[in-house]
């Protein structure tokens, strides 16, 4: 066998025959299509496994139908198994926010346009200064009797209220404010402003709800001077309350107390808590502007059971139009995930251009503007 392979001629020698490893081949492929199948299982979502499947369109619209009309459903399984709807109303807690139906006569009938842009004698009295608020012997409040009403039945809904500050400081301003905003919109006025009652009739009339800005002590004070009736944390209770009455005494027909600068004052528990006292006695309630991350406003509220809310969202703290349209998105995001969110600004023309064209759609946005007496009890 040897001598032939020494003898042949060059290339004629025995061809050798090629062995391929065919088990191992096998073995790979069948690997592979493992690995192929549990990839598919784990990624793709189909477990109908390649079934027919029919897509229909559906309408995007139903006639008669606005969006507010549509809420999120939400289900919760209740102690009896109930599943109710989200139509849910308010539970029967006990709540500081304010009684509408006290606003009626004993006919059940709605204030006249008279009656909304005068004194309530229930929840008036003079004084020195003028007209103060007062609880009535029925235990009728100031904020029970000029709140705007507002139902509270759709617990799902997102809702907003805004605050317009500084009103009454320019007639061009104010009226502005007054042409541009739309009615749920809470304007709040300066004590120092002029021809307050005026005004006070002609948002009334209008339907919005109103509050008075209360000048508060800064930190630094004075050299940024909210005015001269600035309630400082200094002062002896008998000039608190004598300023404060000077204050309230400017305007009528508001449900509340709204700061004018004040991180200094609101950041002092002992004259946060003689203040609020005395709101609660005169049964108005208390936003706070929510321009200082010290503020205990909200603690002291707690604590002496007094009617509270306070701003989510500052506006204008820059007042441009993309940082307010930044800002503005913040307060949707916020009402969103809470239910519920207050933003302030004030009546710069630029903050009152930007918030008509945001409340436009609101609705189509699936978000409710509501008045701040609405927020007390979120």
């Amino acid at each position: 066998m040897a001598s032939d392979d020494l003898t042949a001629p060059l290339g004629m020698g025995k061809r050798r025959i090629l062995r391929l490893p065919f088990g191992l081949i096998g073995t790979g492929i069948l690997c592979v299509v493992a690995t192929t199948a549990l990839i598919w299982i784990g990624v793709v979502d189909d477990p109908l496994g390649g079934e027919p499947v029919a897509l229909v369109p559906l309408e995007n619209s139903v006639e008669g139908l606005a969006t507010r009309d549509i809420e999120v459903v939400e289900i919760r399984p209740t102690d009896s198994g109930d599943l109710g709807p989200s139509m849910r109303t308010r539970n029967d807690k006990q709540t500081l926010g304010p009684r509408y139906e006290l606003q009626k006569d004993a006919d059940g009938n709605a204030p006249t346009a008279s009656q909304l842009i005068n004194p309530d004698p229930r929840v008036s009295e003079r004084s020195d200064y003028g007209f103060l608020p007062k609880i009535s012997s029925e235990g009728v409040r100031p904020l029970d009797v000029y709140a705007r009403p507002f139902a509270n039945e759709f617990a799902s809904i997102p809702k907003v209220a805004i605050i317009v500050s500084g009103l009454g400081l320019s007639d061009a301003g104010t009226q502005n404010a007054f042409d541009a905003l739309p009615d749920e919109v809470t304007f709040a006025f300066s004590p120092y402003g002029s021809d307050l009652d005026r005004w006070m009739q002609k948002a009334r009339t209008k339907g919005h709800e109103l509050l008075l800005q209360l000048p508060l002590e800064p930190f630094d004070f004075p050299d940024n001077d909210p005015g001269p009736q600035t309630l400082l944390v200094n002062l002896k209770p008998a000039e608190m309350l004598d300023r404060l009455a000077w204050i309230m005494t400017r305007m009528t027909n508001y449900v509340g107390l709204f700061p004018q600068m004040g991180a200094r004052y609101t950041s002092t528990e002992p004259a946060m808590k003689s203040l609020l006292e005395a709101l609660k006695s005169r049964g108005l309630m208390f936003v706070d502007n929510g321009t200082s991350s010290r503020s205990i406003s909200e603690k002291v509220a707690k604590e002496v059971q007094e009617p509270y809310s306070g701003v989510d969202v500052v506006l204008d703290a820059m007042p441009r139009e993309d940082e307010i349209k930044t800002k503005l998105l913040q307060l949707e995001s916020i009402a969103r995930a809470k239910g519920i969110a207050v933003a302030a600004g004030s009546a710069l023309p630029v903050t009152v251009r930007e918030l008509e064209i945001w409340s436009k759609d609101l609705e189509q946005r699936g978000l409710l503007l509501v008045p701040v007496s609405s927020t007390i009890d979120r």
